[in-house]
């Protein structure tokens, strides 16, 4: 019996193989140590101290959208400007990748009508949108479009009590008056909520028993609305509302959602849905034909083909691909510079930085949150995507 040759550690594989990854990770992080050294040495030869201490001192100017914080000129701090942009860019991805969504799917599916006229309609959409800066998308809605139609705040287009003009749309803003109100109705809102879940169980059970299928979808709707409002009522009608009023120049009370939102919100949804629609024309047309016909022949209309037997086939080739474009939409939607929205990049890594100097803990910060924001999308996404991927017995 011979005995086996023992490979020398210099030639084996695997331990080379950690050898170079060891050294890699090495270089690596002696490059960044060595930027960071040299920049902090460069500010301090500059006479800049870095640190966050900053964090503390008041900021010296007025944010103007803060919808869910607390910002009062001359007593919100630094650190104060850090969250709020935090919040207003958070709010813009999140509206962009549910609009994104939904007319990237509704584009990428009429993209492949029958209908010669509808499928080119959508084919010139995507070329268009995909096509043209995203930049110049926004200085054109924002400049070119909204701020020339739009009137003037005396003269605005009013829709009962809302008024929408050149500054924003003001809309009322409700004020909690009964905080236990407010908690019976959460607390009866919830319940109906876990009541609508079980109900949406039980109808799938019973389309997979009989075949009979029930609108789940506009019962909920119809149930939520109705009964929330009637739990809003027993609940002693726990909030009023601060109606927007006109006064000298601008509209006084109530809340508004400025127009540089609008335009940015506009436009990150019409540049994103171009390539979402892609990424769904590509999912369907990688469903086999086979299953399509196989659906007819069982009598399945046209809808009920596309809705129970190419989407759910197509998911698993449309999500991972459209993963990268919300990311995209997030990075994104530090262009809002442009147009003088107030998030993350132009409060804290424009005007903060401008005014404080701290460039290496404001940009390390800055890139921080768009990193966790990334890896958070990233996590959720590909566990809803691992959840509908087909599982072999």
């Amino acid at each position: 019996m011979t005995e086996r040759t023992r490979i020398p550690l210099h030639r084996d594989p695997k331990v080379r193989a950690i050898l170079v990854q060891v050294l890699a990770a090495v270089v690596v992080g002696y490059g960044f140590y060595s930027l960071f050294q040299t920049t902090v040495d460069n500010l301090v030869a500059r006479g800049i101290q870095t640190g966050t201490s900053f964090f503390d001192e008041v900021a010296p100017f007025q944010i103007g959208f803060t919808p869910f914080f607390d910002y009062t000129l001359g007593q919100s701090k630094y650190i104060d400007v850090f969250f709020v942009g935090i919040q207003n860019t958070i709010l813009v991805a999140v509206l962009g990748i549910i609009a994104a969504t939904l007319l990237g799917f509704f584009i990428g599916v009429i993209r492949l009508s029958p209908n010669w006229l509808v499928s080119r309609g959508a084919l010139v959409y995507i070329e268009v949108f995909r096509n043209v800066p995203l930049l110049l998308q926004i200085m054109f809605w924002n400049f070119a479009i909204f701020l020339p139609t739009l009137p003037a705040p005396k003269n605005s287009i009013a829709m009962g009590a809302f008024y929408l003009n050149a500054r924003g749309f003001h809309t009322p803003l409700p004020v909690i008056e009964n905080t236990t109100g407010v908690a019976i109705w959460i607390a009866l809102l919830t319940v109906l909520g876990i009541g609508l879940l079980m109900f949406a169980r039980r109808a799938k059970v019973l389309f997979e028993e009989t075949g009979q299928r029930l609108p789940v979808l506009w019962i909920s709707l119809a149930v939520l609305i109705i009964g929330g409002y009637i739990f809003y009522l027993v609940s002693g009608s726990p909030l009023s509302f601060d109606e927007p009023v006109l006064g000298r120049f601008n509209f006084k009370g109530g809340g508004q959602l400025p127009l540089p939102l609008f335009s940015l919100w506009f436009a990150l949804t019409l540049y994103t849905s171009a390539f979402i629609a892609e990424n769904v024309r590509a999912g369907i047309q990688s469903v086999s034909h086979g299953q399509t016909e196989a659906a007819y022949a069982l009598g399945l209309s046209r809808k009920n083909t596309v809705n129970l037997v190419t989407i759910p086939q197509a998911l698993r080739v449309i999500i991972p691909p459209t993963i990268s474009q919300y990311l995209n939409l997030t990075k994104n939607s530090s262009l809002a510079v442009a147009v003088g929205y107030e998030e993350l990049v132009a409060v804290w890594a424009g005007i903060t930085l401008n005014q404080t100097g701290q460039a290496l803990v404001i940009i390390g910060m800055t890139v921080a949150v768009y990193e966790c924001l990334s890896l958070l999308t990233s996590f959720v996404l590909n566990w809803y995507n691992k959840r509908i991927q087909l599982t072999e017995r």
